[in-house]
């Protein structure tokens, strides 16, 4: 985490759709069964715990939690990797019993086709790999983003032999400054797999520079920084900004248009969540859902089922041909249709090929700003339980540590004005 620079104004926040959800009534809530792990990614914000196994009773306990304060549609049990746990299995039917989608986020090092039929019978409802080029993955080490697509699609022809259409399948991929270039090439391969490909996920990469510009207190001790995973000697500002990615989204799809975001605490105007979501078939794009589309979808689900959609399986996303009615609402949906029938049209045989709809998001982690002001999700989706308490996953490692989460106070400011400001 480092102070950001303003981003280029590529975006109004006023346009698209602020995603509804909230502290306690959300689309999802994060469930960390373990913080141990089979690999050692550069932007990882947990620290390898090998004894860090939680027992069947304080999973159950965390998800006691979640039901007393927070409404939620899916479960993402992550960790550490949740597959390294001895009893996933159980843990997604612990989730699944209380009618909530258990969704699998895991780097899929320890996924075999026999633990995944296991899961899939245990009702899974999706999976979330994390694959990027920093991860000193076994056989993978020396491989950019674009050739990590191969071993992207081996996981995505897993989940849907297994899943039979059922189970989703997502990625994610943290991006540095020097794989953001790969970005649209990632995206170019997920078009290509729509079919069984559900969402791609950047993550915008975050490391915060100890010492300098902060004094770093908790409840007014100060605490070693340092002892955090996500925090560097490296002076060097990494300040990647979800509108960065989207630029170079846009030098290879200038049409590419976000609906629906969330904002930042400290500053409305910031896309800490970008969601962008289109209809097409393998390999061929027909166009983007507007801010209508995303508002109807998640305001109809709540109105049914009294929760936000999180993850919907693969043969709902094959709807697209009855959502294309959305245009009676959704202006942007319009020239969809009207692109969809021309190509029905002029070439009938393919309808047989099911429209589809896939999205891609764009996540931007903690912001810091000059004043030491920590700019989070608002209405963050990945929060989780600490001693009984929702905290932010991102920065679980401080509540660990030191007892609650880390201030940052500016070393210019002078000892009155820290005294004044607390």
């Amino acid at each position: 985490m480092s102070a950001t620079t303003e981003a280029p104004t590529i975006l109004d926040h006023r346009s698209l759709y602020r995603l509804p959800w909230s502290l306690p009534d959300n689309a999802i809530a994060w469930l960390e069964p373990t913080a141990k792990c089979n690999l050692a990614c550069l932007g990882c914000y947990r620290e390898n715990d090998p004894r860090g196994h939680k027992t069947l009773e304080q999973v159950a306990s965390d998800l006691d939690v979640f039901a007393r304060y927070r409404t939620v549609d899916g479960i993402s049990i992550a960790g550490g990797d949740p597959l390294v746990h001895p009893q996933t299995v159980e843990i997604v039917k612990l989730v699944a019993a209380r009618g909530l989608k258990p969704i699998v986020n895991t780097n899929g090092l320890a996924l075999t086709e026999e633990l995944l039929e296991e899961l899939v019978q245990a009702g899974v409802a999706a999976f979330t790999f994390h694959i990027d080029s920093k991860q000193n993955r076994p056989g993978w080490k020396t491989s950019n983003e674009i050739e990590l697509c191969e071993l992207r699609q081996h996981y995505a022809e897993m989940v849907a032999r297994a899943g039979r259409g059922r189970v989703g399948c997502s990625f994610n991929a943290t991006v540095y400054e020097d794989t953001l270039r790969h970005v649209p090439d990632v995206i170019a391969w997920a078009r290509e797999h729509i079919d069984i490909v559900s969402t791609v996920v950047f993550i915008a990469f975050r490391a915060g520079a100890v010492g300098g510009d902060f004094d770093y207190q908790v409840r007014g001790r100060s605490v070693d920084f340092g002892a955090v995973p996500y925090a560097t000697e490296d002076l060097t500002r990494h300040e990647l900004q979800s509108t960065d990615i989207l630029a170079t989204i846009r030098r290879r799809y200038p049409d590419f248009m976000p609906s629906a975001y969330l904002n930042g605490t400290e500053r409305p105007d910031t896309f800490k969540w970008l969601l962008t979501g289109y209809l097409g078939t393998r390999g061929r794009v027909y166009g983007y859902v507007g801010p209508r589309s995303m508002e109807l979808t998640q305001t109809v689900h709540h109105l049914r089922t009294g929760r936000y959609l999180a993850y919907t399986s693969p043969d709902t996303l094959a709807m697209g041909r009855p959502m294309l009615l959305l245009g009676a609402v959704d202006r942007a949906l319009r020239p969809v249709a009207r692109r969809y029938l021309r190509s029905m049209l002029l070439a009938p045989w393919r309808l047989a090929e099911k429209l589809r709809f896939q999205s891609v998001m764009i996540i931007q982690p903690a912001d810091i700003d000059a004043e030491g002001h920590q700019n989070m999700c608002d209405g963050c989706p990945d929060v989780t339980v600490w001693n009984g308490r929702l905290v932010w996953s991102c920065r679980l490692e401080e509540p660990e540590k030191f007892g609650d989460f880390v201030q940052m106070i500016p070393r210019t400011r002078s000892r009155d004005e820290r005294v004044t400001a607390g």
